[in-house]
This record gives structure tokens, sequence and C-alpha cells, in this order.
């Protein structure tokens, strides 16, 4: 994305802040997945005719030898609304709506449609011909991303039975090495090379890597496709290869997880629509089909399977956006079955962890937005015997519901658990001293050095000890694997990954607030090179997602570098739609019927940096992926004058059409983010932003758009 003519614009004639040599030869190093990449779309296909504005004569010059391919319009009428024999939600219109699609001859579910994959190439093709003045550049920023990265690394070992566990890297390879030792001084023994596993495959995803209890079997998971479809291969670590009589566990999800010993693993199988809808239950050595012990109807709902750390039990969950329902094997069972915790409640979410004989639950019920620690006895773990953490004594302040206080997960150990939110617009880690597992001794908020950092749970598979590690980085500082001491509170950094021809000092980062048209404060996280700032305005490169409460953390890429080091600021805009400040941010401000504050707060974010002199709609980059790639429509079609350059990476563009249609994988679980457009209430709304809807005749920025062929969470023919 950075070889768009546009934004080499803003960056080739700045100075570079760290000059150096680049000597190690070029591998692939850098990208795991070989997907088929497209340039330019049909959703803005009416773009390539827009009048150039006089400043980008230059552009021009170099652009007139090649037409942009012109996709041939086939009329086609798509219905929204009710449709017999589909499934269009409870309350569909009837008659159903028409829409004009001209394009949806696009579509190929198949990837074999040889119309279909001729224009695809035509687009790569034209997006060569575009950038190919770029290419000496291009290598330029290859050598200096691979410049800062090292190649042969190595993880912190992590204790897990008698083995300290890690995963390599080494020169000249693309996949991670998973190994492990008896003792630090002992020798290495390499348990799976995923580089091996992906010998003969154009592409290769290891999804889980899972041990077994005795530690002498290994099972993962692999996708060679890039459709996000795995098999499970068990292998037997005395010999490095396949456990005999086993032939692998096909077409599943990619997660599994072991049972109580080496005789049986959990997995999840999908649906036709991609979508996680069954527990499994595999015992090795068997013949014959494998055991279902769950499937959900509900295609609102994806089935998720783990193990807590204490290792009793399998944990499935089925949960929408909105509600969650959790089911319990008891491992310790001589005959393990599947127990619900709580029957679903529309609105109710819930989450689990394990000490003792007592559950650690996650949930928003009554009333907890932001979401509340509570326990319940393994022996009845229903609602009706949920209550708040009890307290040792009246002189132990209680870990009561704070509305200030996101809670996102809760993990168990033999004595403390870790709790992991969101408070003041970052990421928070709480630590609770308990006794028995059910009454809380003491509690704090762990504190972090820096004034904008992200910190999640690392690596923990030790139940009975008194330290907990986490990755914890900031914009200015690689990730750091930290030890937190719950005796005395005490942190011991055991690796900051090493970025060469990197210096921290050289760079600062600074938090601030734009103000939205309805007065609302949106947080702002920027980074950028001390020498390189400017009294005036800048070019400046913004960021965002904006969806699904996931929030866009202030954390260190070094991908970041060659902008920051040419003079460009680096931003990232909180905007609503994400969980930054909380689940209102997301439930209330940013979802449904409240979804254009997501575009809104983008624009006048960028607005508030224009006015604020940071800098100006001729030197502002924008970008955002799949959601965010939606967003990237969305203002381009509201304010195209407002940016420079747009980087819209798998865009989910063509909103109306996808969400109407129940086959598409992801869709019927997604009404409960965007809404229906079969239902008349979400009809409109959704209508008046949906970027290939909405647009016209206007001179649009440099936009660059990617997608993925085989994407199955955004079809490549959206953009």
């Amino acid at each position: 994305t950075l070889g768009l003519s546009s934004l080499q614009e803003m960056l080739v004639a700045k100075p570079i802040l760290q000059a150096s040599a680049y000597t190690r030869s070029i591998t692939h190093s850098l990208g795991r997945a070989k997907s088929t990449f497209v340039g330019g779309s049909k959703s803005f296909s009416a773009l390539q005719q827009r009048r150039v504005p006089s400043n980008h004569s230059t552009l021009v010059t170099r652009m007139s030898a090649t037409q942009p391919p012109k996709a041939t319009k086939k009329p086609h009428t798509v219905l929204i609304g009710g449709v017999d024999g589909e499934n269009r939600g409870s309350n569909a219109m009837t008659p159903p709506r028409k829409l004009q699609d001209d394009y949806f001859w696009m579509r190929d579910d198949e990837r074999k449609d040889e119309e279909v994959l001729n224009y695809l190439k035509a687009e790569n093709q034209y997006t060569e011909d575009q950038t190919a003045h770029l290419k000496e550049f291009r290598e330029e920023l290859y050598l200096e991303l691979k410049g800062h990265l090292k190649e042969t690394d190595e993880q912190v070992p992590y204790p897990n039975g008698d083995f300290l566990y890690y995963t390599r890297t080494q020169e000249g390879k693309s996949y991670k090495i998973h190994c492990r030792k008896a003792g630090p001084d002992a020798p290495e023994e390499v348990i799976l090379d995923e580089n091996k596993v992906a010998e003969g495959h154009d592409y290769c995803d290891v999804h889980s890597v899972e041990l077994s209890p005795s530690h002498d079997l290994l099972a993962y998971s692999v996708d060679h496709s890039g459709y996000e479809t795995y098999k499970c291969v068990v292998v037997d670590l005395a010999s490095k290869e396949p456990l005999k009589g086993e032939a692998g566990i096909a077409e599943m999800d990619g997660s599994v997880e072991w049972g109580i010993d080496n005789k049986e693993v959990y997995y999840l199988k999908q649906d036709a629509a991609h979508r996680p809808f069954e527990l499994w239950r595999h015992r090795l050595g068997t013949e014959g089909e494998d055991e279902k012990l769950f499937s959900e109807p509900d295609e609102k709902f994806w089935v998720s399977l783990s193990k807590p750390r204490s290792g009793r039990f399998i944990v499935m969950a089925s949960e929408s956006s909105e509600t969650a329902e959790v089911h319990l094997i008891d491992l310790q069972d001589p005959n393990p079955s599947l127990k619900i915790v709580q029957e679903r409640a529309f609105g109710v979410l819930y989450s689990v962890s394990h000490t003792g004989d007592w559950l650690v639950i996650t949930t928003n019920a009554d009333g907890a937005k932001n979401f509340k620690l509570v326990v319940a006895p393994v022996a009845t773990p229903g609602k009706q015997h949920w209550r708040a953490l009890p307290t040792s004594n009246e002189d132990v302040t209680p870990f009561d519901y704070d509305p200030d206080r996101m809670i996102e997960f809760a993990s168990c150990f033999k004595n403390f658990v870790a709790v992991f939110g969101r408070q003041g617009g970052l990421t928070r880690m709480w630590v609770l001293h308990i006794d028995g597992g059910k009454t809380l001794r003491s509690w704090c908020q762990v504190e972090f050095p820096e004034p904008a950092y992200e910190v999640h749970l690392g690596t923990n598979m030790v139940f009975d000890t008194d330290k907990v590690r986490v990755q914890y980085s900031s914009m200015v500082t690689p990730a750091s694997t930290i030890e937190y001491s719950v005796v005395d509170q005490s942190m011991t950094t055991l690796k900051e990954t090493e970025v060469p021809l990197y210096d921290r000092s050289l760079y600062t980062c600074e938090r601030t607030t734009a103000t939205a048209r309805d007065g609302t404060q949106v947080p702002v996280s920027i980074v950028y090179a001390k020498a390189m700032k400017k009294e005036g305005p800048q070019p400046l490169f913004l960021y965002a997602y904006g969806s699904y409460g996931a929030s866009m953390e202030p954390s260190f890429s070094a991908n970041r570098l060659p902008l920051l080091d040419r003079g460009v600021v680096y931003a990232i805009a909180h905007i609503r739609g994400g969980g930054e400040m909380g689940r209102a941010w997301y439930e209330d401000q940013g979802k449904y019927l409240t979804k254009k504050n997501t575009f809104n707060d983008f624009v006048d974010t960028a607005e508030h940096l224009v006015k604020t002199n940071w800098t100006t709609p001729e030197m502002l980059a924008i970008e955002g992926r799949s959601a965010g790639g939606l967003l990237m429509g969305g203002v381009v079609n509201m304010r195209p004058d407002l940016f420079k350059v747009v980087l819209a990476g798998v865009p989910f563009v063509d909103i109306m059409v996808t969400m109407s249609d129940s086959s598409i994988p992801l869709t019927v679980g997604e009404w409960e983010e965007w809404g229906n457009p079969n239902e008349e209430k979400y009809y409109e709304y959704m209508l008046s932003y949906s970027p290939i809807n909405n647009v016209v005749a206007q001179d649009y920025p440099s936009i660059m758009i990617t997608a993925g062929l085989n994407d199955p969470r955004v079809g490549y023919w959206e953009p």
C-alpha cells in the first residue's frame, strides 16, 4: 500500500531520519500469506472517470499510457426483504424492495469463472502499470522494513509441565519453529517446524498448536487454502511424525483442545456459511465417525472452544454479538458430557474462568453495561447463584461494578485472578488476591510507566504460581514480555523485542482529543519523529477501525518507521463503534441506528487535525481495513476534499447486497452489528451510508484498494 503514487509524492522528497546500509538478501520473511490482491474495484469504478485536479498533472502524465479496465454492466435486480426459501430474518419486509446491481455477476463462490478471473487479472495488471515507476521505491521500502526486523529471534521460554516451551524464527525462513527444552541449559528439541508444514504449498497458516496432557503428543491445525478451513494433525513427539493410525481431522475451524489425557481431542466444525457451529469429540485410534456433542441451529450464534488453565473443563461458548450461552465438560467426570452454565437470555453476555470449586464469571447481567465479576459454585453455576465476590473482612475494598471501568475478561490462577479491561480509554490490568477461589483478600490496579500503552495477557500455562506474564508496548516502546509478581507487585522485563536500527529516544507520542459535531470528545493517539516535527502542517497518516467494539490500541509497529522517518505523523482515531471508551462507545453510540457516528467522528477528527495545524487535506492519507474499509468508503463519499490518499484494505463496501444475503459467510451474525437491511427499521438508514450506493460524480482522492480472492470474511467482489 505504500506503493501508491500520491502517497509516494508525500514521502519521497522527505529526508530520512536514520540512514543505514541494508546488506542482507531479500527473503519472504515479511509476509506469510500469498493472497491474490485486486487493485481497483467495481464499487469505485465510477471514480475512475473523475476529473483529476490540476495539481495532479505529473501523475496524469505517468498514468496516461494505460486505461483502467472497465467492468461490463449486466443488469441484475437484488431483492431486499422477504424471499421465499431464504433466511431473511424474522421481520423481513413484504413485498421486498428492489436494488439494481449491475456488477452482481462478479460474485463467483467457486472462484473459477474465467470472465471474473480475467477481469481481476486486468485490475491487477492495471495496478502494476500505474505503479511501475515506484519499483525502486518499493524495493527501498522493503529493505528498510526488513532492516527493522530481527529475522533470527527467540521468544521468552514459558514453563509448561516438565519443559520450557518457546518459538523462534530464523533468517531466510518465513514461519515459526516451535521448540522445547527440559531446562534452561538443556539441548533444544524442535517439536514443530511450520516451514516444513508449508513445503509444497503456496499458502500456510498454522492456527492451533496444543500439547497433550502428557506432553508426548502434539495437535496442530493448518490451512493451505487461505479460506480458513483447517485440518488437524496429531504428531507423535517421539518420532516427530503423524501418529500412526491417525488420518487427521479434515474440514474443521482450527480450534482444538485435548481432553483429560492423550486419548481424545475436541474440535469444531463449520457450516456452509463458514460459521463454527458444532462441537465434536475425536477418540484417538478408533474407527468410525467422531461423536457430535453440540450443534447450534441459530445462525446468529458462533461456537468457540477453550480450556481453562486449571485443566479441569472444556469450555464451549455459543455467542452472538449480544447474547451468550456457556457449556462445560468436566474432564474429571468418568463420563464427561456437556452441562450448561446459564441458558441464553437476549442481551446477556457472560464468560467463565475456573479455580477450585468456583467459576469466576464476567457478565453484563442486571444492567452492568461495562461488565462486572461474579462467582458461582461449579456444582450450581446458574444465574440464581451468581453473587459478587465477597471480601475476607470489612477492611477490604470490594471489587464492585464500576460504570467507568470496563471488564473484558478474567483469567484465574490458583490463588489470584488477573483481570483485564479498560478505563480512561486505555487497557488496564487488575490483580485480585483470592482465598479458596471465592473470597477477596485484596486487589490492586497494576501501574505501568507510560501515559499511553497497551497491555494484555501473555502466555501463562502454570496454574499454581505467584507470577503472571503480560505483553506490553506503546507507540514508542516495542512489544515486551513482563513478569509481574503478585506477592510484592514488582515487574521484571524478560524481553523487549529487538528492533534493529531503531532508537526510541528519537520519537515521541501524544494523546489528544477531537470534538465531534455532537460534542463528543474523540481520543486521538499520535506518534512522530522529534527531529522531523515542524511548526506548521506536515504529512499525516490517519488510521481507524470503529466497529464490533474492537479497540485500536496505541501500540508499537515497526512498519510505521518509514513514514515517521520521512516526517509523516502517524495518528489513530479512537472513534465510536470501537470499545476504547467502554461498552457504550460501541453499543449505544456506534452500531445499528447510531453507526453514522463512526463516520462523523473520523471526518471530525480529520478536520480537527487540519484546524490545529497538524496537517492539510493535501497532506492527509487515511487507512482502514475490512469494516475499517467500510469506514474509508463512507468518509470519501462524505468529504472527498478532506483527503489526499485513501488506502482501503479488503473493504466491506457493498453493505446492502451482502447483508441481505444469508448465504454469504458472516451475514446472519452481522445483523446484530449493523442491523438487517431486510427489515424496514434498518433499510433506509443502512442505505444512506452504504458506500457503493452513495458514489456520486465528484472529485475523489487517490484510492488504493486490495482484496483477497479467497478471503471468507470480505468477499473479493465486495470492493
